[in-house]
């Protein structure tokens, strides 16, 4: 082989992780960062062969440390091997959780359950230069070993909240963000991170996070913008606004934000299994207005069969993977915008109504369309109403004809998104 051919194929070598690691964070196109979270990591290919029709293109997962480092300086990869080659079977991509604490490194202490509240016992998280050290160099080694496969790293989960053991410390956490980004841009300098992962979005707690200098290290700040179930995903809107002026305050370079975890839960508390359904699909419309280039819905699967428990009710299928609304909503909206990306927001007259035009790489537009307010008829300007070429489809997949008022279109708005064909 010619020198120079070899040559050109080092460098290819050596650009190829950076080439993969570039394309993780999509742009704003549907359904590119259509993710929801997973509660395993071998088998269960029944459920990724679902993940993957309806339409989902990342999944969310936790990488615990202490299942991995069961003997010090000594890691397992296997499950995770298994799961991201099952991923990568059906072109799925992971955020991958760098998160929990290991009995080896640090003390048990009693703290509050982070989802069903009371006390228990539990490993400290990594808050000594010993434990925070050998996280960072787990990290590391993680980011190594799946270098050049299809990986977001995040660090830690709600870290704001009981996750982080024995309480909430936000110096501990930014000092255990800063030795894990160092260790893996050392490691791995194309590698993927973000965080800080909170719950809601904890202004203080993020304000300390962002002043701290991690934003030297992180390609995307991720945030759990759970709300009162009263409260739409579109409400997101002004803090994602807020989030970003924090973040231009603190970096010189514009950082994408990601909607890393985010559900509404359809028990008998919660809302109904048809308004889940509409939430999932205008989160992802809303975000991507917004700007959001991931939103991971929580969670993929019901946990359990109790209609009155919350944390049983969040998936978008059953526990034995029937589908619910809501798996049909998504399923129904990435195919019918695949492609598509935001064009502009339409002006119908009220805050609450929500018009959304979408246009492909070949011209064809498509129309989206809700209400937050209450059900009513409303008036597509007639340009955009000549142009409409079928009947509007639901989340549900049935078409729905509209009536005309002269050269007017009248849709009628609920809280369930219509798409329209326009040319």
């Amino acid at each position: 082989m010619k020198p120079m051919k070899m040559k050109l194929l080092t460098i290819v070598g050596l650009l190829m992780p950076l080439m993969l690691q570039a394309g993780l964070m999509p742009d704003l196109v549907m359904p590119e960062g259509v993710g929801v979270n997973i509660h395993f990591n071998r088998g269960h290919e029944k459920d990724l062969d679902l993940i993957a029709a309806g339409g989902f293109k990342f999944i969310r997962m936790d990488l615990g440390w202490a299942g991995i480092e069961r003997r010090k300086g000594e890691y397992d990869w296997t499950a995770y091997d298994e799961l991201t080659a099952n991923l990568e079977k059906r072109g799925l991509k992971a955020i991958y959780i760098l998160d929990y604490s290991n009995p080896l490194y640090e003390e048990m202490v009693a703290s509050k359950n982070p989802v069903f509240g009371g006390e228990q016992k539990d490993t400290a998280s990594p808050q000594h230069p010993g434990s925070v050290a050998a996280f960072a160099q787990w990290s590391a080694a993680a980011a190594l070993h799946f270098r050049g496969r299809p990986v977001i790293w995040e660090i830690w989960n709600e870290p704001n909240i009981s996750f982080w053991k024995p309480k909430p410390d936000v110096a501990q956490y930014n000092t255990l963000a800063l030795a894990t980004c160092r260790a893996i841009r050392a490691a791995v300098p194309e590698a993927v991170i973000v965080g800080p992962a909170t719950s809601e979005f904890p202004w203080a707690f993020l304000e300390s996070f962002l002043a701290s200098g991690i934003l030297n290290y992180l390609d995307a700040v991720s945030v759990h913008p759970y709300r009162s179930y009263a409260k739409g995903p579109e409400t997101a809107g002004e803090d994602y606004q807020k989030l970003r002026d924090l973040i231009a305050r603190n970096s010189p370079k514009p950082l994408p934000i990601i909607s890393g975890e985010w559900g509404y839960a359809a028990h008998t508390k919660g809302v109904s299994a048809e308004i889940q359904a509409a939430f999932l699909v205008r989160q992802q419309l809303a975000n991507l207005h917004f700007g959001i280039p991931i939103s991971i819905w929580y969670d993929w699967k019901n946990d359990g069969d109790n209609p009155a428990e919350r944390e049983d009710n969040f998936g978008t299928v059953m526990p034995d993977l029937r589908p619910k609304p809501a798996y049909q909503a998504i399923q129904t909206v990435t195919r019918q915008l695949a492609g598509f990306r935001i064009q502009k927001r339409l002006d119908l007259g009220s805050a609450k109504d929500w018009a959304l035009v979408w246009v492909n790489l070949q011209g064809q537009r498509k129309l989206s369309a809700w209400t937050t307010g209450d059900p009513h008829p409303c008036k597509l300007e007639p340009a955009m109403a000549a142009v409409a070429r079928k009947p509007a489809t639901t989340l549900q997949g049935k078409e729905v004809a509209y009536e005309t008022e002269g050269p007017a279109a009248v849709l009628n708005l609920t809280g369930s998104p219509l798409i329209l064909e326009l040319e």
